[in-house]
């Protein structure tokens, strides 16, 4: 099947308040272009450089999104463009992105990565941590920011009763944070779930998932 039938199979079985990410990192500009023809905005990388050559060459009216490991260097030359960069993992990167984004006078939207997978390959805060990190008043501290929501990776593993604890785990953080802690109503995205697990994420309450490979095929 081509990217716009990939496309529309996968967005028929999205539940209607759920935002694809279309995960395009490693994918030429063609194929990106083919999507966006297809009708789809919100685009993944995960290499900053990456994305800058490609924001630079293809329509700007794309949202696109920082979804990998980010190094604090690399901020600054994402900060003029682009829309949300999920995993922000520890609060000196929330800081420098801050700081990014007051040069540029934008206020960037982003999401906190908990950690909730059983691997050590996996970056995030955990749960105490993030609680810790949320009773700090973030508006102030951080004006140039806006923390939407949370993101997290299960575990990589066939065992999908495992995906879904660690995925029902996070949603009813969230939903905690949202109550108890963090009353904003910008503070509204849960993004769990890829290719091989988001219909299991969507079940236990996820707003946004990241799909690359259903929709593009298999990684170069």
């Amino acid at each position: 099947m081509s990217i716009a039938e990939n496309l529309v199979q996968i967005k028929a079985g999205l539940a209607a308040d759920v935002q694809l990410v279309a995960v395009s990192k490693t994918k030429p500009n063609s194929a990106i272009q083919e999507a966006y023809e297809a009708g789809q905005r919100v685009f993944g990388e995960n290499r900053i450089q990456e994305m800058s050559d490609k924001a630079e060459a293809l329509p700007k009216d794309i949202e696109w999104h920082m979804i990998g490991h980010v190094q604090d260097n690399k901020i600054k030359y994402m900060a003029p463009f682009v829309s949300m960069v999920h995993g922000m993992d520890k609060e000196k990167r929330i800081k420098t992105l801050n700081k990014e984004a007051s040069k540029v006078d934008r206020r960037i939207d982003c999401l906190v990565q908990i950690h909730i997978a059983e691997e050590d390959s996996k970056f995030g805060f955990d749960y105490d941590e993030a609680k810790a990190l949320f009773s700090k008043d973030l508006e102030s501290l951080y004006p140039n920011v806006r923390i939407c929501g949370l993101m997290g990776m299960a575990t990589f593993t066939d065992n999908e009763d495992q995906v879904r604890k660690e995925f029902r785990g996070l949603s009813q953080f969230f939903h905690q944070l949202k109550q108890e802690l963090f009353e904003k109503d910008y503070f509204k995205v849960l993004s769990m779930g890829m290719s091989g697990d988001y219909k299991i994420a969507m079940e236990e309450g996820s707003t946004m998932v990241r799909i690359g490979s259903s929709i593009f095929g298999a990684r170069n």
